[in-house]
Order: C-alpha cells, then sequence, then structure tokens
C-alpha cells in the first residue's frame, strides 16, 4: 500500500534573530550577542519536521518576489519538502518574523505576514488533487482566516484528518472547529480559545480546558505545556498527561511545530495518542537544544536513539 502524504498549508517566513542575555522592557535598548538569519514559518517549519522525519510531505505556500522567496523555496526543496504548490505573490514580500531569544532559551516574536497574507482560497483550489490525496492535513493561523476556514471544509469533504495550531491566538467559530480531528493549542492559545486570558495552566488544571475545548466541536485535544508536558483528550476518550523530557534548552522557536509535525508523522505510523504524543514530545525536546527553527529539527534517527535512552531512565513527575 502507498504511503499518503501529509500536507502543510501554512506560512513560510525568513526569521531574523537577536539573541540577548535578557529581553528588553517596554522603551528599553540592550546590547544583543549575536544575529541569525534562519528559515522558518509555521508552516515551513512543520513541512520539513515532518520531511526530516522521513514521511513524505507538501506543503501549500506563497513566498514573495524577492531574494528571500528563493531562500525559502530553495530551503523547503533541499530538505526533501515538495513545494510544487509554493507559488509566488506579487508586489509584497516575502514574510518575515523577528525574534529575540534570550539566555533561557525562552523567546518573544514579531511577524509580518507578506505573501503569507495573499495565500487565497483560489490557490487550495489550484491544489485540490494534493489535499485530496493526503493522508493528513497540517494548519495553523499565520495565514488569512477564510483561507484555514475554507481548507477545513475541503478537509472534511475529502474525508481527511485535519490538524490545527491555532497560532497566533484569535476567536475560532464553532462551526469551524466542528471540521478540525486535532486541535493542538499551547497554554496561552488555550485560555485564549476559552476566554480565561492569564490562567496558569499545569496538570492540575488542563483538563478542565481541554474538555472545555472539545466542547466547542473538534474531534481531539492536544494541549502543549512546553516543559511540563501535554495533555490529550478525545470524544469518548478519557484524558491523558505525557510528561515532557528534561533537557537544557537553547532556543524554543520551532518546538511547538516540531510537536505538530511529529504528532502527525506518528499518528500516520499508527501509533496510539499516547505513543504519539510521547513520539511528539521527543521530536520537541530536540528541537529546543539547537539554534534556529528548521535547523534545529530533529532527523528520524535521532528521536528513536532519544527515545530509547530515555526508556532507561526514570520518568521526570511534576
Amino acid at each position: 500500500m502507498a504511503i499518503k502524504p501529509i500536507v502543510v498549508v501554512g506560512s513560510v517566513n525568513l526569521d531574523l534573530v537577536c539573541i540577548c542575555q535578557r529581553m528588553p522592557s517596554p522603551g528599553e535598548t540592550v546590547s544583543g550577542n549575536t544575529f541569525h538569519m534562519f528559515e522558518g514559518g509555521k508552516g515551513a517549519n512543520q513541512a520539513v519536521a515532518v520531511a526530516r522525519l522521513g514521511h513524505p510531505v507538501s506543503i501549500v505556500a506563497k513566498v514573495g518576489n524577492d531574494e528571500f522567496g528563493i531562500r525559502l523555496r530553495t530551503a523547503l526543496k533541499v530538505a526533501g519538502v515538495c513545494v510544487e504548490a509554493v507559488s509566488v505573490a506579487k508586489g509584497v514580500s516575502s514574510g518575515v518574523a523577528t525574534i529575540t531569544t534570550d539566555r533561557e532559551g525562552q523567546n518573544s516574536i514579531v511577524v509580518i505576514p507578506g505573501a503569507n497574507g495573499q495565500l487565497l482560497p483560489s490557490d487550495l483550489d489550484n491544489a485540490t488533487p494534493m489535499l485530496r490525496s493526503a493522508g493528513m492535513i497540517l494548519t495553523q493561523l499565520e495565514i488569512p482566516i477564510e483561507t484555514v476556514e475554507y481548507l477545513a471544509r475541503l478537509a472534511s469533504k475529502f474525508q481527511v484528518p485535519l490538524m490545527l495550531d491555532p497560532s497566533p491566538a484569535q476567536p475560532l467559530h464553532r462551526r469551524f472547529l466542528r471540521n478540525i480531528t486535532y486541535l493542538t493549542p499551547n497554554e496561552t492559545e488555550a485560555n485564549s480559545l476559552c476566554g480565561s486570558d492569564g490562567q496558569v495552566v499545569d496538570r492540575s488544571n488542563a483538563h478542565v480546558l481541554a474538555e472545555r475545548l472539545l466542547e466547542k466541536g473538534p474531534r481531539n485535544v492536544i494541549i502543549k505545556m512546553g516543559k511540563q508536558g501535554s495533555y490529550l483528550v478525545g470524544r469518548g476518550n478519557g484524558g491523558l498527561f505525557v510528561p515532557a523530557f528534561k533537557v537544557r534548552a537553547v532556543d524554543s522557536t520551532a518546538a511547538g511545530d516540531a510537536f505538530n509535525g511529529g504528532l502527525a508523522v506518528a499518528f500516520m505510523q499508527g501509533k496510539i495518542p499516547g505513543e504519539a504524543a510521547r513520539f511528539a514530545s521527543a521530536v520537541a525536546a530536540l528541537s529546543v537544544k539547537r539554534k534556529g527553527a528548521q535547523p534545529s529539527l530533529p532527523i528520524a534517527a535521532q528521536v528513536n536513539s532519544f527515545l530509547i535512552k530515555a526508556e532507561g531512565q526514570p520518568r521526570r513527575r511534576l
């Protein structure tokens, strides 16, 4: 049986990364340590994560008619991502993200959509054969919401599972969420979707938020809680907490994208939810140990080796 590819619909950015000792306060100037340019964007990151793990993957995206666009498209192709559906938007720049990372590996990000804002429903119509034949579709909210909503309707029509990373957070309609197979917010996004901004999310209350999100329509909810771990719940299934792996974080920029890419690959391999989340957590843990978004994403052999080694160690408890 032929392996069905994963298709990612989403953003492609060039990340301009400043590394400093601490984040500046409003109005403050601080001296930075180093500057780097990395290929990024949540859509591209997830596509490269899948490709690095050895699963066939295509991306539906848009870049600008500029030097950044050439660089971004080339990087995707070199990583093993099919770029047949990456088109060029005229008159706008490619997407850019400015990222400040501190000595603890935490970051703040400003995204300029550029060509990502020109990815329209008509682009999905042009990619219909690709979407129809997908084993799973991944998307995010760094492209126009009308495009994501149209994608959800197509995925439902084609009966292809759709994984949504609701980032950056924004209100989402129930009729849209009913077409989502896997909703994967982090703590901030889960709070925002539930209207409870500022609440601390941990193992003691993650199930409450997850159940509230499940009531809004998606078939499964996976809350990503960084170094704490993740909480999974599905319709008709009891909740499950999966602890994170303890590693020294250098740069957490693409950790959530690494998790989603790993989760999608694990599900395509037939892993049950708990096993899939553990595999995804290993992918994310390895990604934070290196600088940059896409350069930090591990290959399958590294993930498997990491998991084998972790099996011989006590699991970290909260």
